[in-house]
């Protein structure tokens, strides 16, 4: 299981949302690029990032903390919000990215997230967030009527690298993953899927390290991190010595 770091980007700044709300905006750090840093240098080994006004806005927002980013840390870096055309994507790529997630799109625009896995494949994720069990885009302010394993199936055989599980419900609120939902996904689909949202504690990282959700590839951290409540050296330890149990 990788444990993956969340900055989130809010005109220019690294922040924490509350169940995807912009009015109920934190600010954490002024200056995501040294939070990136810090990240790195506590030994997390990828960075997810999202840029959330480009999320509402449809086209990027925060390059220049994106490019920052970029400039200072070596780890690979994971990025979301607003990438839904080619020409934005493979921007993205040129620039760096590692993987970009594409959400709102892979609900609006199937064969854009095909035609980017065929391109580039290994470097495409689709960011499924789920609202009261439905499919949410535009930066969650509009709920589809698809279903998560309904839309992750429409990528089985595309050649998407992983699939990003939020459930809104939880995001920020440090109630703990939804794990009976990303594991019925990761159930339903071959892709490896991501847990995210309400991570909230080390006994979290715990349970994710049971056999039982040995399908689940990784899970975001954000609000838990910045507040303090998860150490991550001692999460990273609990997986580096889980994964040592398991070779």
């Amino acid at each position: 299981m990788i444990l993956y770091p969340a900055i989130d980007l809010k005109e220019g700044r690294c922040v924490r949302l509350v169940q995807g709300d912009m009015a109920q905006a934190k600010v954490f750090n002024d200056d995501p690029a040294a939070q990136a840093v810090t990240f790195e240098d506590q030994g997390f080994s990828w960075l997810h990032v999202v840029d959330l006004d480009g999320a509402f806005a449809g086209a990027p927002r925060n390059a220049a903390a994106v490019d920052a980013i970029l400039a200072r840390v070596t780890v690979p870096v994971q990025l979301g919000g607003g990438i839904r055309d080619m020409k934005t994507l493979e921007a993205w790529l040129a620039k760096g990215i590692a993987r970009v997630i594409i959400g709102t799109a892979a609900v609006r625009d199937p064969a854009f997230v095909r035609e980017a896995a065929r391109r580039h494949p290994g470097r495409i994720a689709v960011g499924i967030d789920a609202k009261d069990g439905r499919v949410a885009v535009e930066g969650w302010a509009q709920t589809s009527s698809m279903t998560a394993e309904e839309l992750g199936r429409r990528f089985e055989d595309a050649g998407v690298a992983a699939i990003i599980y939020t459930d809104i419900a939880r995001d920020g609120i440090l109630k703990g993953l939804n794990v009976e939902m990303t594991l019925a996904l990761a159930q339903a689909v071959e892709i490896p899927v991501i847990a995210s949202g309400g991570l909230a504690s080390i006994e979290d990282v715990h349970r994710l390290l049971q056999p039982d959700c040995a399908l689940i590839a990784g899970a975001i951290t954000g609000r838990a991190l910045y507040d303090g409540r998860i150490d991550p050296r001692a999460a990273l330890k609990a997986i580096a010595e889980a994964r040592g149990a398991g070779a």
